[in-house]
């Protein structure tokens, strides 16, 4: 990687910084950071931004990336019955407002065909240049350094949906498992950007986790660590999506709170979720999260049950990482109020004290935590070749 990229990628994930701070991220030496920086200014790549604090001295220039000068990020977050996309600028403020459509990924006829359209529709107007790269995240066993999911046969297209997007776009795309993208979006710009262990747990219809151990990223052996979900924890003899039973998902994740909400209305049970339930025959997990955020008590109890065991299995973890950071992400840490009591008591109940007094547990504070690891994706990974001088998407055609 070139001196000037790694300047460039370091100013995307802690903005602002000194010469000084660079060459202590980047490890090269002041003369050579003080050399390429000049150059990137010369260039507009990067503006001047205020003075850092004093250390005893002059206070040294901060520099930022020249946002206004830079190409956009295309962001697209897959789950298992959704799929958002946005359009963002370096600073990770969205240029065009974030869109939300379902797509259910097993019943879908062409799930990548479904996403295609979403990318045309929400970009009709798009030209190539304009955007840096397109940082895909989705669940699966993902192999970021081929681009192909795992858990799908060769012949199914979702193994090669970076592929299917880069050609459909013609830009550079790139593809990462969804919890282990929270967690890069966790340790580069949210809660745990300057802790050396830090357990990321994406809540959402299963439940991913994500491991920063010594500051780096932990993928294992085969780059699928993580799998949260299928810790045997559960005494439940119910079946999982992985086919096997015990799995600690069918009881702490959205997917569960929901069966255990739903069987509760059916049983006759007063909620405001009854009428939603009466007239589709179904309710939605954000649908149930935001009757539980609103006080209702049915919803409150399907999260809690979830939050219990999820706190279990959470405990399990402590006795094998003892990590200085659990967070809760994803979709799932919408409910955080409700679910942090009841992961606490189950942590208390589970756990060896000594061992787990001293783990901070945090509910995320990072907005779409999955589209911005979506959008770190991107960044990390592209090789920068189309860098201009002034971004020429007509932003007023893209949103009429």
């Amino acid at each position: 990687m070139s001196l000037e990229l790694s300047i460039l990628k370091s100013l995307y994930f802690t903005n602002p910084q000194s010469i000084a701070d660079l060459s202590s991220d980047i490890g090269k030496s002041v003369p050579n950071i003080t050399k390429t920086v000049n150059n990137l200014l010369e260039r507009e790549v990067i503006i001047e931004n205020g003075l850092a604090p004093s250390t005893g001295g002059r206070r040294p220039v901060q520099f930022s990336l020249n946002v206004k000068n830079l190409p956009y990020i295309l962001a697209i977050a897959i789950d298992q019955y959704y799929t958002s996309i946005a359009l963002v600028d370096f600073s990770n403020k969205a240029v065009k407002a974030t869109e939300t459509i379902a797509i259910d990924l097993k019943e879908s006829i062409s799930p990548t065909g479904e996403i295609t359209k979403l990318i045309d529709d929400y970009l009709p107007f798009l030209n190539p240049t304009d955007i840096l790269a397109v940082g895909i995240t989705a669940p699966g066993f993902v192999d970021a350094h081929a681009g192909v999911n795992n858990s799908y046969p060769k012949n199914n297209e979702l193994y090669n949906l970076r592929k299917i997007i880069e050609d459909h776009t013609h830009i550079p795309t790139y593809l990462e498992n969804d919890s282990t993208a929270i967690a890069i979006a966790e340790q580069k710009l949210g809660s745990v950007k300057d802790v050396d262990h830090a357990l990321v747990i994406n809540l959402n219809w299963g439940v991913g986790l994500g491991m920063i151990i010594d500051n780096k990223l932990f993928k294992g052996h085969s780059g699928y660590a993580g799998e949260f979900s299928h810790i045997p924890l559960s005494n439940l003899n119910k079946l999982c999506s992985c086919g096997k039973k015990g799995c600690l998902e069918v009881e702490a994740s959205l997917v569960a709170a929901v069966e255990s909400a739903t069987a509760k209305i059916e049983s006759g049970e007063q909620s405001m979720l009854s009428q939603t339930f009466k007239n589709k025959g179904r309710i939605t997990g954000d649908k149930l999260l935001d009757a539980a955020i609103s006080g209702d008590q049915l919803a409150i109890e399907a999260i809690n049950k979830i939050g219990y065991m999820l706190g279990k299995g959470v405990a399990t973890l402590m006795h094998i990482i003892n990590p200085e950071k659990i967070i809760i992400s994803g979709r799932g840490a919408k409910a955080g109020r409700i679910l942090s009591h009841q992961i606490q008591s189950a942590i208390l109940e589970f756990s060896i004290h000594r061992l787990s007094k001293d783990t901070i547990i945090e509910i995320s504070k990072l907005k779409n935590a999955q589209l911005l690891g979506s959008a770190c994706i991107a960044v990390e990974h592209s090789k920068w070749k189309n860098l201009k001088s002034e971004s020429s998407i007509n932003l007023k055609q893209q949103t009429q």
